[in-house]
């Protein structure tokens, strides 16, 4: 009797918490306005975002693909729905796994390890995406700023990436976070 009612009790909290995740499509698309004024005109948000080495950054907008955004979106809703925060998921796939499961061909090569990211940046706990998105670029979470050069373009590799999905999930009084932002930017190849 005691099993059933935990069972219960679990699956009720799952199913509340599921209920608690909202996906934002608008703000996944400010988000993705946001970053190709960020990558067109640096200058204008140099101070703002703490921006360097602006000759490094890929003056090309992004193009939004609605694949890329399924995927972002399928990332933010599960680390919410499940409470986690990572790059990769608690079995194991990463990034380059779900973007290929969806039918966005990529490289042979960049699947080899199922855990592989080349294409993923994340965030949690941020008021918007927008927010989200600055607080990448300025990169005070994370050191080296590798997430203002994947979504800024600013070496070879990220610089090559031309196709772009935004997913964001609100789960308001969640823990440990209370929204999530995927960025996915690839290319086939």
């Amino acid at each position: 009797m005691n099993y059933l009612v935990l069972a219960f009790t679990l699956f009720f909290t799952q199913f509340a918490l599921a209920q608690r995740v909202v996906v934002d499509h608008h703000q996944a698309k400010e988000a993705y306005e946001l970053l190709n004024k960020i990558r067109t005109n640096p200058e204008k948000y140099k101070k703002e975002l703490k921006l360097f080495k602006l000759q490094k950054i890929k003056r090309t907008k992004l193009n939004w693909n609605n694949q890329l955004a399924e995927v972002a979106v399928y990332r933010a809703k599960d680390m919410a729905k499940r409470s986690y925060f990572d790059h990769v998921s608690p079995e194991g796939y990463g990034p380059n796994y779900f973007i290929q499961e969806a039918g966005y061909q990529l490289n042979p090569e960049w699947l080899k390890k199922r855990s592989s990211n080349n294409f993923e940046s994340i965030a949690a706990n941020r008021a918007s995406a927008t927010d989200a998105i600055k607080a990448l670029i300025i990169g005070k979470e994370a050191p080296g700023y590798h997430h203002r050069t994947h979504l800024l373009g600013m070496d070879q590799w990220n610089g090559s990436l031309y196709d772009i999905g935004i997913g964001y999930v609100e789960c308001k009084g969640a823990k440990p976070y209370e929204s999530y932002l995927v960025v996915i930017i690839a290319k086939h190849d």
